[in-house]
């Protein structure tokens, strides 16, 4: 039976003072055990009630829980707990069958991070808990997700993912795609995300009031400062990226009419993956499907929108129409 965290650390407090021999443990003290337990390891233990802890044994005592051999013992009025069986401990009984269900399938979903460099971790937990399981024989992988585990950069992931939780500023050496020469700078990042297989870091550079994203391929130093933190107060990133497609945002731009033509033949594709989460049909001819984006045009927008080659025609903006032929303009340039 699955169990949220706070559980999982009453159970082994409770399992510690049953197992205890040499003392003995009233309901007040099992309170008290708890709640040192849940403030050693999550920074909070006031809110164990003396109801939660008999449910906590209840749960313990069923087949469903650990099927713990509890003795109650009268103390005249009172009543301490103890094991009948000195030796017994969740700890040493094996897991259930729904337990090692759900550790297979923990194992499956870390296996797709294997490969990249701050995830070398994961080899050994998996041995780990593939012998827990009893999996011995593992079978090949039936799920596989898209991933560059050659991208430059991503050894910086983990740093960066700690900077942005324990709230660090980081000095930087980036080296931008059309510069020959590299940038230092101090960075306070926020937020990171994933996009056409790289990552991209999204803060607040010491010069701009104002939020850039690096890419982590271009990152080639990156330590921890002791500038205090900047904290975020210029954007919600749950709204952020949502009038464009890809990570390049131009807060200038305004949001555009953008609509397109797309071939009977190309329609099922863009139908099940559309360009845009604002994407809607307007019109439907033999000669194809009118749809409309509200977004504001970018880099990320232009190379999804050629990529779609033939199958798509822009009936407007003037500028995205432009855009699109200037690319296949140097693309048949380039291959004469």
């Amino acid at each position: 039976m699955p169990t949220n965290k706070n559980a999982s650390i009453r159970y082994l407090a409770l399992d510690a003072c049953f197992s205890n021999i040499r003392k003995r443990f009233y309901i007040e003290d099992l309170i008290e055990a708890c709640n040192y337990a849940l403030y050693e390891y999550v920074g909070e233990g006031s809110g164990v009630k003396r109801r939660q802890i008999f449910d906590d044994i209840t749960f313990m005592e069923s087949d469903q829980g650990y099927a713990i051999p509890l003795e109650r013992i009268k103390d005249g009025r009172r009543v301490y707990y103890r094991y009948g069986d000195p030796d017994f401990s969740i700890q040493k009984k094996a897991i259930t069958e729904g337990e090692m269900e759900e550790l297979r399938g923990a194992i499956d979903l870390l296996s797709r991070f294997q490969g990249l460099p701050q995830y070398t971790w994961l080899d050994e937990l998996n041995v780990r808990l593939q012998g827990l399981t009893g999996d011995k024989n593992v079978e090949k992988p039936v799920v596989e997700f898209e991933q560059n585990p050659y991208l430059k950069g991503l050894h910086y992931f983990s740093v960066l993912y700690q900077a942005i939780q324990k709230k660090r500023c980081l000095s930087i050496t980036y080296q931008g795609f059309k510069k020959t020469q590299s940038d230092h700078f101090e960075f306070h990042p926020y937020f990171l995300k994933q996009y056409n297989s790289r990552w991209f870091v999204f803060g607040q550079h010491q010069t701009l009031n104002q939020i850039s994203n690096l890419a982590l391929d271009r990152i080639t130093e990156l330590e921890e400062t002791k500038t205090p933190f900047l904290d975020n107060d210029l954007v919600d990133f749950s709204e952020y990226f949502e009038d464009i497609v890809g990570v390049t945002v131009d807060t200038g731009a305004k949001v555009e009419d953008v609509r397109l033509l797309i071939t009977p033949e190309l329609w099922p594709y863009v139908e099940t993956k559309p360009i845009h989460g604002s994407m809607r049909v307007m019109a439907r001819s033999e000669e194809g499907i009118e749809v409309r984006l509200d977004v504001k045009i970018n880099y990320e927008l232009v190379s999804r929108l050629f990529a779609l080659g033939e199958g798509i025609k822009i009936i407007k903006p003037l500028s995205l129409k432009n855009s699109i032929l200037e690319k296949a303009k140097e693309l048949i340039l380039n291959n004469k």
